[in-house]
């Protein structure tokens, strides 16, 4: 389904966004792409649809050699490819139906055909009710939900979400991890980059953690590497320190060193 084989990336400035990178996904699966900033993951995304082309190595996607796919070829990949983008790319003076719709009108979908679909789509994220109203009238799980509907008209094969929970609290994000989970049951191919180690250990799913351009890690969700998990601890104990919230263990080792 998804192969990468040897894959680098030297941006202009010559730092290496990706460096010998190899992995697979297989047909149906739903795979966690996992790391800090800069680690690589939305570089993955952007050689997946061919926004950007390696320095070297093989990319190939179904039966497509995306690095040597003929530019008249583009367009098939791309609607075999649904993403959903950090940013979400949704159109501010359009609304929901409009931006949802927008795929359709340029893959020249009939205008009969293009409502049904997309209004199945927008029932299948629950978004029926808001379908008139403009992304400033929506929350961020709600935008998301639009921006997941969007990429699903096309009836891809694969779907890219990259840190879809990114900015959502915790009863959101699980709403929309929960809908991307039902997306892959009906069998689409699921490929999610998030920090969120809560969803990955709870899923289960396979894990492929980035480090600085280079695959570290390839293992279950609910064996997520001890360094990620350290990491982790790290962040949310410096969180707690500026909010004045240590635990009693922390004070304890306070109180010790004072003394």
């Amino acid at each position: 389904m998804i192969k990468l084989d040897n894959v680098s990336k030297k941006f202009g400035t010559g730092v290496f966004g990706l460096s010998e990178v190899s992995l697979s996904v297989d047909k149906g699966e739903f795979v966690f792409l996992v790391g800090s900033t800069g680690s690589g993951k939305t570089t993955i995304f952007r050689l997946l649809i061919r926004d950007t082309l390696p320095t070297e190595g093989s990319i190939f996607v179904n039966e497509w050699d995306v690095v040597n796919l003929p530019k008249n070829k583009l367009s098939t990949l791309r609607k075999n490819v649904g993403v959903v983008f950090q940013d979400l790319k949704l159109l501010l003076d359009r609304t929901i139906f409009e931006n949802v719709m927008l795929p359709l009108e340029v893959a020249g979908a009939s205008s009969e055909d293009a409502v049904k679909i997309v209004e199945s789509a927008l029932n299948l994220v629950g978004l029926t009710e808001h379908k008139d109203k403009f992304p400033i009238q929506l929350s961020g799980g709600e935008l998301q939900r639009a921006a997941i509907a969007r990429a699903l008209v096309l009836s891809p094969e694969v779907l890219l979400a990259d840190e879809p929970t990114g900015n959502l609290d915790s009863a959101t994000s699980w709403e929309i991890v929960k809908l991307l989970s039902d997306i892959n049951k009906k069998g689409t191919t699921v490929v999610m980059a998030t920090h969120n180690l809560d969803v990955i250990k709870s899923l289960g799913k396979r894990v492929i953690r980035l480090e600085k351009g280079k695959i570290v890690d390839k293992e279950k969700g609910k064996k997520v590497s001890e360094k990620h998990q350290e990491d982790h601890k790290e962040d949310k104990t410096e969180e707690k320190e500026e909010k004045g919230e240590l635990s009693e263990e922390k004070l304890s080792l306070t109180e010790e060193k004072t003394e």
